[in-house]
């Protein structure tokens, strides 16, 4: 039984991811913005909130954290036109929950993921952040899903040391309220796959860039 933490798992993704592993016996623990769900084992945590952490790290019960998955994300500026649209507040907004509250999660965490044996991050970015893959348009959310694989694959180099994986993951277009309707795979595939690449995830391929079916994605 492993010791997990979900961002942002009371919908979407998150929610599949919970579900899957509360299945399954690990200890899961997921984090809610404003409103909690009824069932398993919840915290809050607006990871755009600094000041939250301190509360998160005294409220996670575990002594250790055997998975971390970085999950909690925002689209604000899905639909908007270069000539009119992503105002400088929905970048500053977008990097604070996408990037930010990334970092401030591993970092709030680091001193329980260096007490487990196995110690895993898992960052939920986005084919989006690919630079081979520049079709346009998006600029806020393809710019943040870009910063966080770079600050995934950093901190990837700098927490091997410590015996820490981390692992960076493209969960596929995906039937939830950021995908929207027309999508290729239900949240339920989604998750099964996101599951195994987790579990896969070892010091040796830490750093990596994956969909959600195991395949190697290009930076």
């Amino acid at each position: 039984m492993a010791d997990i933490l979900i961002t942002g798992a009371n919908r979407g993704i998150g929610r599949a991811l919970f579900d899957r592993y509360a299945a399954r016996g690990d200890a899961v623990t997921g984090t809610y913005r404003t409103s909690a769900p009824e069932d398993g084992s919840w915290l809050q945590l607006d990871v755009s909130n600094p000041e939250q952490f301190d509360t998160l790290c005294h409220d996670f019960k575990p002594e250790s954290l055997d998975l971390l998955i970085c999950n909690a994300g925002v689209y604000l500026d899905k639909g908007h036109s270069l000539a009119d649209g992503f105002p400088a507040q929905l970048w500053a907004d977008s990097f604070a929950t996408n990037v930010t509250g990334v970092f401030l999660s591993v970092q709030a965490m680091l001193p329980k993921l260096q007490l487990s044996e196995i110690p895993k991050i898992a960052i939920i970015s986005s084919q989006m952040a690919s630079s081979e893959r520049a079709p346009g348009g998006s600029y806020i959310y393809r710019a943040s899903k870009a910063a966080a694989l770079n600050l995934g694959r950093n901190l990837a180099s700098d927490l091997k040391g410590l015996g820490i994986a981390v692992g960076i993951y493209h969960p596929g277009w995906v039937q939830t309220d950021m995908g929207g309707g027309a999508v290729d795979i239900t949240v339920d595939r989604s998750a099964e796959g996101l599951i195994t690449r987790f579990d896969a995830l070892s010091l040796e391929t830490t750093g990596c860039f994956e969909t959600y079916d195991g395949t190697e994605h290009p930076y």
